[in-house]
């Protein structure tokens, strides 16, 4: 697949790190019940009900600290340890979501780094592998704005 590795920048990523955790995990988990919740099966969601996950952007310097709650996906207070943290360049994260690159390779590859419960991040893995992977094609993601008609000068419109 992808070999490209594409990085934030050093400087973007020290200041994204110095960034609060709450304003990220915010968007990153109203992006997983507007994209994820949907679709996860519900033996999926009752093993993962209060366990806590960290996401950490390696190259953007965040740590997002978040779980599944019963209903939806939550953040949690941060510096918590953590149940499975799963962590890569945030180019290998969005790449492994679409589908483009497999989480096996990129974790044999050491460019995805998942520490914690064993049993969890191959949890993970599996719901990833299950999901349709057009959810995560931002084009779909936008709100549909519909486009104003323009009539040319001297049309009959």
């Amino acid at each position: 697949m992808s070999t490209a590795q594409y990085r934030i920048p050093s400087a973007i990523g020290r200041l994204l790190g110095r960034l609060p955790p709450q304003p990220p995990a915010w968007l990153f988990v109203q992006g997983l019940n507007r994209i994820l919740a949907p679709q996860l099966p519900d033996d999926v969601k009752q093993a993962l009900f209060a366990r806590r996950l960290r996401l950490r952007v390696e190259d953007a310097g965040l740590a997002i600290d978040f779980s599944w709650q019963g209903k939806a996906f939550e953040m949690a207070r941060h510096g918590d340890q953590p149940d499975l943290t799963i962590g890569a360049c945030a180019h290998d994260l969005v790449l492994m979501a679409r589908r483009q690159e497999d989480p096996d390779t990129l974790f044999f590859s050491r460019r995805l780094i998942l520490e914690g419960d064993t049993e969890l991040g191959l949890l993970f893995k599996n719901t990833l592998d299950g999901l349709d992977a057009s959810v995560f094609d931002w084009r779909q993601l936008l709100p549909k704005i519909p486009t104003p008609r323009v009539s040319r000068p001297g049309s009959t419109e």
